[in-house]
């Protein structure tokens, strides 16, 4: 990669050394590299996460019997798929190339959770189930679900234990968060819970819930939860934006994998980076803008394909903000794309742009995706008054469809 596009915190970082990373393994699941696609409500759809599955077979230098990390879905709710809603059973669509199939599944019940993982193992529709104790929006810790699980080990014990037993030979993972805030930190509890209930991993995004997406992760926590759970592999989330970072961090704190959010995206060429960077190679440079628009066709295509047109090119707006965020122009380019309603619209605009600018340095780091602040975490009414002792599941609408963690 050209010097000019090696972020500042990593200029320092030296290539992966033969054998000094292994693969990971999830339960019978082994990955190389050890990454994983974090899921995102309304992003990791299968039209995306095949897109990155592909940036990261085109980065692997040899041809591998090793599956190329972990793509997990984006989150379904494990009541409404008991209780079989076409809406969320959509969002259980795997693509006819994925393998394996990782599905997130988020829930407040014990009871919905394990009859939601019965549903999942027995319909044989994935091949990894991931859950979602990490999103820290109001209007689902107000009501004592996402990261306020954690809050009461009890409960997120009995979630997992509820999980795990209904799997069967599918391995299930959790996500958390450090906490609800600098005042309560739980993850060192929800760490040693999901080793002593069976899970074949654990992620750790290294921010609190009141942190949201603000400031910069603290490794160190992933350091300190790698200490404490020993037997099963321990993945560290938070501010992967290059490929160098992901060695950094598991240099730094020592965890078994890393698990890439909004780095990704507009960025799906991070999986091929990741995988030349694991292989101990300098990754290659970023697409310049033509290259760019032939993703962004590809992936809304894709879209097309899996829903009508015209819903495609409204869920692709946002994409199109994070592709073309730091190119010249951009800022008015965006305003037209945000009216596009077809996919011929959408290359007209694209094309009009000069293919062979580059792309700009920085935008390598650029945040993107959800940035906004701190917040006072909004829990229920005396939630952590006896939160120790109680196992009571929270009301149903907390599981309102959520990405976090």
């Amino acid at each position: 990669m050209d010097p000019q596009y090696k972020g500042p915190m990593n200029q320092d970082v030296p290539p992966a050394r033969p054998g000094e990373f292994v693969p990971l393994k999830v339960g019978d699941l082994e990955v190389w590299p050890p990454v994983v696609l974090a899921p995102m409500a309304g992003v990791t759809n299968w039209p995306f996460r095949t897109l990155c599955r592909e940036q990261m077979e085109a980065g692997r230098s040899k041809a591998s019997e090793l599956k190329p990390g972990l793509f997990v879905s984006e989150m379904i709710t494990a009541r409404p798929l008991v209780e079989g809603r076409d809406k969320t059973l959509k969002l259980t669509d795997f693509g006819e190339t994925e393998s394996p199939r990782s599905l997130q599944l988020y829930g407040v019940d014990p009871h919905y959770v394990g009859e939601a993982v019965k549903r999942l193992v027995g319909e044989g529709r994935v091949d990894h189930i991931d859950m979602n104790f990490g999103c820290p929006v109001r209007k689902v810790t107000r009501k004592g679900g996402g990261s306020a699980i954690p809050a009461r080990p009890l409960l997120l014990r009995d979630i997992v234990r509820a999980a795990v037993k209904s799997s069967g030979d599918v391995p299930v993972t959790i996500k958390f968060r450090m906490g609800i805030d600098d005042e309560l930190l739980t993850y060192e509890d929800a760490g040693k819970i999901g080793e002593d209930e069976g899970c074949a991993a654990v992620a750790l995004h290294a921010r609190t819930a009141a942190q949201l997406y603000d400031g910069e992760a603290d490794w160190s926590a992933i350091t300190r939860l790698k200490e404490l759970v020993t037997t099963i592999p321990v993945l560290g989330n938070g501010d992967i934006w290059e490929g160098w970072d992901a060695l950094r961090m598991m240099r730094e704190t020592g965890c078994d994998g890393v698990v890439v959010g909004r780095g990704c995206l507009g960025r799906p060429w991070l999986f091929r980076d990741l995988a030349q960077v694991f292989d101990g190679r300098e990754p290659s440079d970023p697409p310049n803008f033509g290259a760019i628009v032939d993703i962004m066709l590809e992936h809304a295509a894709r879209l097309t394909e899996w829903m009508t047109e015209k819903h495609a090119m409204r869920a692709f707006r946002r994409h199109s903000t994070w592709y073309t965020k730091g190119f010249r122009g951009s800022a008015q380019m965006r305003q037209r794309l945000m009216r596009v309603n077809t996919l011929a619209e959408l290359e007209e605009e694209l094309r009009s742009h000069p293919a062979a600018e580059p792309f700009p340095p920085s935008a390598m780091r650029v945040q993107r995706g959800k940035t906004a602040g701190t917040q006072k975490v909004s829990l229920p009414e005396g939630f952590l008054v006896d939160r120790l002792t109680n196992a009571t599941p929270p009301e149903e609408d907390a599981a309102a469809m959520h990405s976090g963690g």
